[in-house]
């Protein structure tokens, strides 16, 4: 019985099973290598990276998982081995919203896994022109907060964009009160970090260092750079920020509500099979007249079609005229949303999908 296993014994075993793991993850690697020869043999432009195989791979991780590590946790593991695996395929270039150290490199890990090269950029619409030039395979921008809303630029850059939407990616945002090694809780002076993240912790601060100063800088990241030569500051940003410049977490999850979260998406140039689990985007420009956005909902409601968001945004063709954006369960290709586009055509003066992909796995 293992119960009646001595401590070595029990390490014996660990380093047998360790080996074999080992074994198979490398056995692993090298099936991957056989299938990119395959997919050049069969097309020199070949995509490596598939969206909707991967969700349906870990899918299918969870579903069988039967602990005692939880699902969510066996899922990451296979995300890096999967994520390793493509790197020997094909070394697959993210850009993302930076500098190094936001929650959007955080997103972007998450989703593909650290096999990939992150490139930070400026601004949302530099993320799309990357994209769109080929630079970078794909591209990763927030969408939506549950505190904050939407993020406008990143609806707006789709309205002059082809890019597709390939996948999705739910971060819970937590935040970290960060120090550099040398600092002493009670010698902090200044509390460097976004003016929104400032906002998110303000009870937090108020209650545990009323007297400190806080300043507002343009990014998380950033205010955890300006640590490298204050003995006397403290920043609050990500773990990734506190892991990329070398931080101490003074203390954990300053945030005042816990189930703060991030919606970000996944760009890139090419759509996405259904994976069987999907959700969809579109835009839809309608006529202006009374009653737009009921005949943009009414479709839905008709062929049973669950809704998930629905923003409107200003159009760029004229004075107030607007434009909706708009997420949906289901795959484009589903018959139920094929009968909701045959609808709308009849009511809309445009209507753009802006991509199908899988549902956030992880």
């Amino acid at each position: 019985m293992a119960d009646d296993l001595t401590l070595d014994q029990l390490r014996q075993h660990i380093d047998a099973l360790d080996d074999q793991l080992q074994q198979l993850i490398n056995q692993r690697a090298q099936l991957a290598r056989q299938v990119a020869d395959v997919k050049l043999v069969e097309d020199g432009n070949a995509v490596f990276y598939r969206p909707e195989r991967e969700a349906q791979i870990l899918r299918r991780v969870k579903e069988r998982n039967t602990g005692p590590l939880d699902g969510e946790t066996v899922a990451r593991l296979f995300r890096e081995i999967m994520s390793a695996c493509l790197a020997l395929e094909q070394r697959t270039k993210v850009a993302f919203l930076g500098p190094e150290g936001t929650f959007t490199q955080q997103a972007a890990l998450k989703h593909f896994g650290h096999g990939v090269d992150t490139v930070p950029m400026g601004a949302i619409d530099e993320v799309f022109r990357e994209v769109e030039s080929g630079t970078a395979h794909y591209g990763v921008v927030p969408v939506e907060n549950s505190t904050e809303g939407v993020v406008n630029h990143t609806l707006d850059s789709f309205m002059d964009s082809s890019l597709k939407i390939c996948g999705e990616v739910e971060l819970r945002i937590h935040h970290h009160l960060l120090v550099g090694e040398n600092t002493q809780e009670k010698s902090i002076s200044r509390i460097y970090s976004h003016q929104q993240t400032l906002a998110q912790c303000r009870k937090w601060l108020d209650a545990h260092m009323p007297h400190v100063e806080r300043i507002a800088v343009s990014s998380n990241a950033q205010a955890a750079r300006r640590l490298k030569d204050e003995w006397n500051a403290a920043a609050i940003a990500g773990e990734t920020a506190a892991e990329i410049y070398g931080l101490k977490v003074l203390r954990k999850n300053v945030e005042d509500r816990p189930d703060n979260t991030t919606r970000f998406i996944i760009i890139g140039r090419r759509e996405t099979p259904p994976s069987g689990q999907d959700k969809t985007s579109m835009l839809v420009r309608m006529k202006n007249r009374p009653g737009a956005l009921y005949h943009v909902l009414k479709p839905f409601m008709e062929q049973g079609v669950d809704l998930t968001r629905v923003e409107s945004r200003p159009s760029r063709s004229g004075n107030w005229s607007y434009v909706f954006f708009i997420d949906f369960e289901g795959h484009k290709d589903d018959v139920s949303v094929q009968r909701v586009l045959s609808s709308l055509e009849d009511e809309a003066l445009d209507i753009r999908f802006l991509g199908s992909y899988p549902r956030a796995v992880i």
